[in-house]
């Protein structure tokens, strides 16, 4: 059972965490590691903070440490999917993608990463059953919803891409700016609907 001092400590790492005073955060998360270096949350969120500072070596030894603690622990696998997919490992992002899924098939932060794994892959079809599994539970979510529409042009599925996309874009403005920088829609950068759907 983790004692009060230890809880006041992480909870005053994350609060500078959430200010985004990262270093500050790590030197609490440090505290308790230093006292218990087996204390899991600390282990995670200081691998969140050392990612967020780009120190992605020090952040990845921070989740397998947790992970040789508990293997399992969802937070610290999705940190590490998330890690390894902005270092480019797809490969092993993509397998820990499905090690969770294997056991939990609908949980949609997994599926989340993998559409996005899969898309960096250029494996399109497989993004878009990714993406189709989640929209199953929440059909309005606009990032899915644009990044079905990434895939869909890449496939040179146009309409159906611009379906998508106006759908996204009903969920939120951002999606229009999102569209206009985003190097899938290049292409459609001369389709009249394309244009009258982002300004």
């Amino acid at each position: 059972m983790t004692d009060p001092k230890t809880y006041s400590i992480l909870d005053e790492g994350n609060r500078l965490f959430l200010q985004g005073k990262l270093s500050e955060a790590i030197s609490y998360f440090d505290k308790i590691l230093n006292e218990n270096p087996l204390h899991l949350s600390s282990l995670n969120n200081k691998g969140y903070a050392l990612s967020k500072l780009k120190d992605f070596d020090n952040a990845m030894k921070c989740y397998d440490s947790a992970l040789q603690i508990c293997p399992n622990d969802f937070s610290v696998l999705v940190n590490k999917i998330s890690l390894l997919r902005k270092i480019g490992n797809f490969i092993e992002a993509l397998s820990l993608c499905n090690k969770i899924l294997k056991t939990n098939p609908k949980y949609n932060i997994a599926l989340y990463h993998k559409e996005r794994i899969l898309f960096s892959m250029k494996k399109f079809d497989e993004s878009i059953l990714c993406c189709n599994s989640i929209l199953n539970d929440y059909p309005d979510n606009g990032d899915v919803l644009f990044d079905k529409s990434c895939n869909l042009v890449m496939l040179s599925k146009i309409d159906e891409a611009l379906d998508l996309l106006e759908q996204a874009i009903a969920q939120g403005l951002k999606f229009k700016i999102k569209a206009k920088k985003s190097k899938s829609f290049e292409k459609l950068s001369d389709s009249t609907r394309f244009k009258n759907l982002v300004t």
